[in-house]
């Protein structure tokens, strides 16, 4: 015995994969943990009441750390892009090689909105009356100074938020007196040592408006719980009641899920034969001559078949990802809406907005990144897809089989809001180890609600 606590269920079968690795697991990767966040429910105002929306916008949006953009959106110097969070608008411009800056999207005249688009920019100019800023902020003029004797221009600079960069992703707070966007991620660029995203490029970046509060879309998208009901179709070749989930002591902002691929789930009630998980993998489905070698596993296959892909499409050496790096899905979150993945075969970033200053909708987008080739050459990024109202994810090609699967995982959250309004109970109830990540960022959320 050696007195050390028995792993959660899905923690230890992730682990005991791991010990069947050939190759060197990351540290990262055994780094478990679960913190007992008790069994309280949720409050059903969290996701039906303006009141709470409005306290959101005050305590939260305008004051955390949240992902803007990738630096490759704006590479170039007068780049820029728009960014909109309930209400609150930025013009997030490259103003150097290594400087970037976001400004309030408002004229300091009468208020107009500067910029409502992406695009090159030289200066920043009032469509209404002509008020101009330099792109450091700086005022540069406006017609009939003569009218504005009061106008401090020397002092008539555009306000700012604070930019900060991790992984190749543009962080923005609005918030001066809060912490460091360092100090804000806690341990993830610790755990993304193996993996760093800024030798990533975005391939795709698509946006599709959802009919539920931004928690309940979130909150789709941080379990795997679901997947017996959603997708069904994944249960032979995916780990959907093994998943590890990892929240960490001490820990606000960040926490993480690990869903192993390649092995069956335990809510298949007959033996599922190596070959039978290989034959339903969509990596797989076209080729005939993919089997499991007597003694082998469908995992090891997969990885290897993924490890030489890599290595074609980018001219690198993934010769030592362990397979787990290589299948599995691991997903981390980052308080409040921001969920960078991890693995290689689903190069996924999630990212989740109230939609505008509508409590009831949210903005959900959805970016791919691969890993850049050898040599540095980063492919220029796509031009950002917003899907319309009768659209779907698969409308957007770029996604490949992952917009079928995002549609499958979307397809209910509009009754989830509807049943929410509906509640006759005050309070959702969540499972204690598999929905253990939405009490965490409850948790957290409440922490800033509170202050």
């Amino acid at each position: 015995m050696t007195g050390e606590p028995l792993l959660p269920h899905g923690a230890r079968i992730v682990q005991e994969l791991l010990d069947g690795e050939t190759r060197p697991v990351p540290a990262t990767l055994r780094a478990t943990a679960n913190v007992d966040l008790g069994t309280a429910g949720v409050a059903r105002s969290r996701y039906t009441s303006r009141a709470v929306h409005d306290l959101e916008v005050e305590k939260v949006w305008a004051r955390v750390w949240q992902m803007a953009c990738r630096e490759e959106q704006i590479p170039q110097v007068g780049d820029s892009i728009v960014y909109d969070i309930a209400g609150f608008s930025l013009i997030v411009v490259r103003r150097g090689p290594d400087e970037i800056r976001a400004f309030h999207n408002s004229c300091l005249h009468r208020g107009t909105r500067l910029r409502t688009e992406a695009g090159s920019l030289t200066e920043l100019r009032c469509p209404f009356h002509g008020f101009t800023w330099n792109l450091d902020g700086s005022f540069a003029g406006m017609p009939c100074p003569w009218d504005f004797p009061h106008v401090e221009t020397d002092t008539f600079c555009l306000p700012e938020a604070r930019v900060g960069v991790w992984g190749g992703f543009v962080f923005v707070n609005m918030d001066h007196q809060a912490p460091s966007l360092e100090s804000y991620l806690e341990i993830l660029p610790g755990h993304f040592a193996p993996w760093p995203l800024e030798d990533r490029y975005l391939s795709a970046h698509v946006v599709r408006v959802l009919p539920c509060n931004w928690k309940v879309a979130l909150e789709a998208f941080i379990e795997s719980y679901h997947t017996v009901a959603v997708h069904p179709q994944l249960l032979t070749t995916s780990g959907d009641t093994q998943t590890e989930y990892d929240v960490y002591p001490g820990v606000r902002h960040v926490n993480r899920m690990i869903t192993p691929v390649g092995i069956a789930s335990e809510h298949v009630e007959h033996d599922v034969a190596e070959q039978d998980i290989l034959d339903a993998m969509f990596l797989t489905r076209d080729d005939p001559e993919s089997t499991v070698p007597e003694g082998g596993t469908a995992r090891q296959v997969l990885g290897d078949r993924t490890r030489r892909r890599l290595a074609e499409q980018t001219g690198r050496d993934y010769s030592s990802i362990t397979d787990s790096e290589a299948l599995d899905a691991i997903e981390y979150f980052v308080f409040p809406n921001l969920m960078p993945w991890a693995g290689y075969t689903t190069p996924l970033t999630y990212r989740f907005r109230p939609n505008g200053t509508d409590h009831e909708s949210a903005l959900m987008d959805v970016m791919l990144l691969e890993p850049v080739p050898a040599g540095g050459e980063r492919p220029a990024p796509p031009a950002t897809r917003h899907l319309g109202d009768n659209q779907s994810w698969a409308d957007a090609p770029e996604l490949g089989y992952l917009g079928r699967i995002l549609n499958q995982d979307t397809a209910t959250l509009a009754r989830v809001q509807q049943g929410l309004r509906a509640l006759s109970a005050p309070d959702v109830t969540l499972a204690l180890y598999q929905e253990n990540r939405i009490r965490h960022f409850h948790d957290t959320l409440g922490s800033y609600l509170e202050a």
